[in-house]
């Protein structure tokens, strides 16, 4: 089941994380160990992320806080809380940050991989086959060869407009925040760094107009939407 999938695993106790990394790397999957919440974050911005395992008590940003900010980025990428914590109220907390699911410690090795699975299953056939391949109206958006096609007209992009095309593509039809797509790309949120992500906006637009269905809507003081109109 594993395909290449790559793992985000954010947990501080060393004995855990590495157990976890040593299973789940034996069972085939690549792993990213993070060991607090600011470590988390850093690597879900560097790697290419396919699912998150996260301790929900750790140190700097909690789990929980981990997942709002990466759900700001990707509101699809799996995620998995472990927690020492059995109340129903941090449960209920952690599936309305936008878990997938929860496992509460003490459990198996084998619990973690069933639930693993059974979790990239659902989020394989509910998603794209290809999650650097997108359409878009009538484009095809090709991440991994910065290509955006239509009919003939092949238009090469560069890696910021691949890259800022990809995060609204990933959450097509749905808000993106603009701040956190600024630290996710330009690693900053300044004046300077939001002028230049205007830029590659209004360059992305101008490709985007071979397709007059196709739009990135700005919602003033939050963020930006790329939609499609039947």
């Amino acid at each position: 089941m594993n395909l290449g999938i790559k793992l985000l695993v954010a947990e501080d106790d060393p004995n855990l994380g590495t157990i976890l990394k040593a299973y789940l790397t034996q069972k085939g999957y690549t792993v990213a160990w993070a060991k607090d919440g600011d470590d988390a974050l850093n690597l879900f911005d560097t790697e290419d992320v396919d699912a998150c395992i996260l301790d929900v008590m750790m140190p700097i940003k909690d789990g929980f806080t981990v997942a709002k900010e990466i759900r700001r980025i990707d509101k699809k990428v799996p995620i998995i809380f472990l927690t020492a914590k059995n109340l129903e109220e941090d449960k209920l907390k952690g599936f309305e940050v936008g878990a997938d699911d929860y496992i509460t410690k003490p459990f198996s090795m084998e619990e973690l991989l069933a639930r693993l699975n059974a979790t990239m299953r659902r989020s394989f056939n509910e998603d794209r086959p290809d999650k650097n391949l997108f359409r878009i109206g009538g484009f095809t958006f090709d991440y991994s060869h910065q290509t955006l096609t239509i009919g003939d007209d092949v238009q090469r992009l560069t890696a910021k407009e691949s890259d800022l095309l990809r995060i609204f593509a990933v959450n097509f039809n749905q808000l993106v925040d603009r701040n956190t797509t600024l630290q996710r790309i330009w690693k900053d949120d300044s004046y300077f760094a939001a002028r230049s992500m205007d830029v590659y906006i209004t360059k992305l637009r101008k490709y985007l107009k071979a397709d007059p269905t196709v739009e990135i809507v700005n919602v003033h003081g939050v963020g930006f939407k790329l939609t499609h109109k039947e």
